[in-house]
């Protein structure tokens, strides 16, 4: 049915409903047959299935082999004190999910909690009462009640309207309040946008007030629809995602090569080896080569800056989106609320052909200040908040700000007639009695009022409106309308008789110019981005010149040429538009379509783009951006079901913040992975020549493997994942979305480390056996490798030198390693510990050549690095 053509008494009818309302029995009747008013959203995922979810990571999976392969060895060889490290490797891969899955969950009752702190009520008639209930309990059927301020519930056929303006910019996309009219006829088909005696749930009563009776509710409305063909859409892996994934990959392939290559080398040089015991040393070997505590350091990290976040205002929805947010290198940004303060002011007025800026002389003013204080609807609620207009709004916050004596007036001269504002007469009016004279007070559109004024007031007298005087008007427009300042002109008359009543032979009293002021803290989170080759980019429904005045004051833009319109993106297919994309920052005039190309064409040409905004209009382009960003104070619950990021302050610099911490969090994970596959390779190497070499050693134990893969390895990285973020990190520009985890020399730097720490332990081992047996040289190995990765790891914390670290700038990674160092200790010199992992008591001349061999470490790769850079630079990769 199309209410908006339908007849009110069919509805009525229809719903069992009247003037009077619902009755009790039929609001439970209407809700089962209709449903509540409450949209679907995305279906609520369960806990089980969120960490399940967390299984799907190729990491996991290569762990849970090597589990499996782990205790099946222990089970064949009857060695049942080694289930212990299968054992540990399943708990591993257990807390990996549960943290990732709680920590997912914890972003979800954020944002379910941010929604009911903004869960807005509303006014019904039901059996013949008014009364206030929460939006979620309106049913088809129910009679509301609207005033300027209030939140439309449901989708509404008016029954009654005075003077009512809705914002639908949730719905369409339209900047300006919309007149809404109770008595219009509409035909068939008549646009959404133009459906006057209709008001839609998710938009606001700006102005007027009026009844009507609710039609759609909850899935059912045209916001509904609008979630409901979001909702299938799946989500694209994030970068991180993908490299992880090429990583496991990486690791599964060398799992499987060196588990090939050591199986044939077993049973074709060793005699005493048959088949069965080839297959287990060689999938022991690979078990040596697996980080297992890779996964879960990384899931920590990210789960540790998502706290950070949420902390500085920003609610992330997955783990993976926050590193996405530290390759970002464009941010579409909504002007109002983001950029702007979303609240109106009076920036200049021009007033006995004066331009004022300085308002505390009001005196002066009071011949304006008047007409902007009766023609005027907006008013202050009983909190003292004013509810009205924008543009009414902001004449009366400054009358309060800077004339508060003036509302004394208000009902010294009351109204006797007015004339609204409507979008073909762009002026609304007021009669109102001042000192027993009637006055006839106006505002609008200058380009509507000045033609109708034959009058200007100049020094408190009535002057006639001559060419001259006409031109110092319009110079003054001009100087307003270049700093982005909408202008309203200000007229007045005396009326002697009802006849008179009529806006014509008017008095131009002023100019009122108004702007929505940019945020203070965005100017420098602009310079900020364009420091970090962050392309901030404005996208606004404004007019071209107030778009650009914006951008430019915010450092956005800084010529004209950068701007360009909704009509001219029509123009221009994907393919085209993202030729040009580049050379603009200011988009003006767009509809939600026009977002959505926008970010399609940034896309197109290898762009990681953050879109934000609030409105249910917007979720298409922030579902289709790599970073969808929607604005928590404003945001409607449909944006913000599809975005990643939830911003709960709606301000542009917690954008810049997170992107912040993604990037530290991805540096992170790189010195992560440096530190931990340099030091797996230093054992697989060892492991994998010293079969080779000398087949009836034992280089280590499985026991020591552990010890290293689960401590040694583990509280370092988890340190190196805090690491603050480097001075300099918003000084660089965002890294490649197609680089990997090894990119930045990373990969370079994994080589030569394990290079140069594998041929010392080797030495180490092969003297050891010669000099003073297999025991004492396993030991000697296994130690030299647990205090080389203390040393390895500060080395990790920057690609620079390490005489450049500043060691003690991080407390966390002091703490683990001064606890890392005792435990060790404690594993050297403790008899219990040293029976568990296999070692002996070493006397002095071998615990000198393993503390030599341990900080030798430092001046060869210190060596190393400095022909690698040479090698660079010759080659000019920097």
């Amino acid at each position: 049915m199309d209410f908006y053509t339908t007849p009110l008494e069919k509805i009525y009818k229809e719903f069992k409903s009247g003037k009077n309302g619902l009755s009790s029995d039929s609001v439970k009747t209407n809700q089962e047959k209709y449903g509540n008013n409450q949209l679907k959203g995305q279906k609520k995922v369960s806990f089980a299935a969120r960490f399940f979810a967390q299984f799907k990571n190729i990491m996991i999976i290569v762990l849970l082999i090597s589990a499996v392969i782990s205790t099946t060895i222990s089970i064949t060889k009857h060695e049942y004190s080694d289930l212990f490290e299968g054992g540990l490797i399943f708990l591993i891969v257990i807390m990996n999910s549960l943290i990732g899955a709680l920590q997912e969950k914890r972003a979800e009752d954020a944002l379910e909690l941010l929604n009911k702190k903004t869960e807005p009520f509303c006014k019904v008639i039901r059996d013949g009462k008014l009364i206030k209930i929460p939006t979620t309990e309106v049913v088809v059927g129910d009679i509301v009640n609207l005033n300027a301020g209030d939140f439309v519930p449901a989708d509404i056929r008016l029954i009654s309207s005075a003077n009512l303006k809705c914002d639908e910019s949730t719905l369409t996309g339209e900047s300006h309040a919309v007149f809404k009219n109770a008595d219009k006829t509409l035909l068939n088909n008549t646009p959404l946008a133009e459906q006057e005696n209709m008001c839609f749930s998710g938009t606001t009563c700006t102005y007027g007030n009026g009844t009507g009776i609710v039609v759609r509710v909850g899935q059912n409305t045209e916001i509904g629809k609008i979630a409901g063909m979001l909702s299938n859409n799946k989500r694209e892996k994030t970068p991180l995602e993908k490299n992880i994934d090429k990583i496991g990959k990486l690791i599964t392939y060398g799992v499987l090569i060196i588990v090939a290559i050591v199986f044939v080398i077993q049973l074709i040089f060793s005699r005493q080896t048959n088949m069965l015991e080839a297959f287990l040393i060689a999938i022991a070997l690979a078990v040596a080569a697996i980080p297992e505590s890779l996964p879960a350091v990384i899931t920590i990290v990210m789960a540790l800056g998502v706290e950070r976040l949420a902390k500085q205002r920003a609610i992330v929805k997955t783990l993976s989106s926050t590193e996405t947010l530290g390759c970002c290198n464009v941010i579409c940004s909504d002007k109002t609320g983001t950029l702007t303060q979303n609240k109106m002011t009076i920036k200049h007025v021009f007033f006995d052909r004066k331009m004022i800026d300085n308002f505390q002389d009001k005196d002066n003013l009071n011949q304006l200040y008047l007409p902007m204080l009766l023609c005027n609807n907006a008013k202050f609620s009983d909190d003292g908040k004013i509810i009205g207009d924008a543009t009414e709004s902001s004449m009366l916050f400054h009358l309060k700000t800077y004339c508060d004596d003036i509302f004394e007036k208000v009902n010294a001269c009351p109204r006797i007639k007015e004339f609204p504002f409507d979008s073909s007469r762009k002026i609304m009016s007021t009669v109102n009695k001042v000192n027993g004279q009637n006055f006839l007070f106006s505002k609008g559109a200058y380009d509507y009022l000045i033609d109708k004024c034959t009058k200007i007031l100049i020094n408190g007298a009535e002057t006639v409106l001559s060419p001259s005087l006409r031109s110092e008007i319009d110079k003054a427009i001009s100087h307003m309308t270049k700093r982005a300042e909408r202008v309203l002109a200000v007229t007045m008359k005396k009326v002697d008789s009802e006849d008179d009543m009529i806006e014509n032979g008017l008095t131009f009293v002023g100019l009122i110019g108004i702007i929505d002021p940019p945020r203070p803290e965005a100017k420098s989170a602009i310079k900020e981005c364009h420091k970090s080759g962050l392309k901030p980019v404005m996208i606004t429904g404004d007019h071209p010149d107030t778009a650009f005045a914006i951008a430019k004051e915010l450092g956005i833009a800084s010529k004209k040429e950068e701007v360009v319109t909704g009509s001219q993106i029509d123009k221009l297919d994907i393919k085209n538009l993202s030729k040009v994309i580049e050379n603009f920052s200011v988009f003006a005039r767009v509809t939600p379509e026009h977002k959505v190309k926008i970010v399609k064409a940034f896309k197109k040409i290898g762009k990681i783009v953050a879109m934000t905004g609030d409105g249910v209009n917007d979720a298409p382009s922030i579902k289709e951006a790599n970073i969808g960003t929607c604005m928590g104070i404003n945001g409607t619950d449909v944006t913000k079901s599809v975005a990643d990021l939830i911003i709960t302050d709606d301000n542009f610099q917690t954008i810049v913040v997170a992107i912040k911490e993604g990037r530290t969090i991805y540096n992170n994970i790189q010195k992560i992975i440096l530190f931990l596959l340099s030091t797996n390779l230093v054992e697989v190497l060892g492991i994998f020549v010293a079969t080779i070499i000398m087949r009836d050693q034992i280089f280590l134990s499985p026991a020591q493997i552990l010890f290293i893969n689960l401590v040694t390895d583990s509280f370092p990285a988890f340190a190196l994942g805090l690491e603050p973020p480097e001075h300099d990190i918003m000084q660089k520009p965002p890294r490649n979305a197609n680089d990997n985890l090894f990119s930045g020399r990373v990969g370079t730097s994994i080589l030569y480390q394990s290079f140069v720490q594998t041929m010392l332990v080797l030495v180490i081992f092969v003297v050891g056996v010669h000099k003073w047996g297999n025991a004492v040289a396993s030991t000697m190995v296994f130690l030299i490798i647990c205090l080389m990765q203390i040393i390895h790891a500060v080395n990790c914390k920057t690609l620079e030198s390490i005489f450049k670290i500043n060691i003690l700038s991080n407390k966390s990674f002091n703490i683990s390693f001064i606890g890392l160092f005792a435990l060790i200790l404690l594993v050297a010199f403790v008899p219990l510990l040293q029976t568990a992992f296999g070692i002996v008591a070493l006397n002095k001349v071998q615990w000198l050549t393993v503390a030599l061999a341990s900080i030798s470490i430092i001046p060869l790769v210190e060596i190393c690095k400095y022909f690698v850079n040479k090698w660079y630079q010759k080659h000019n990769l920097y």
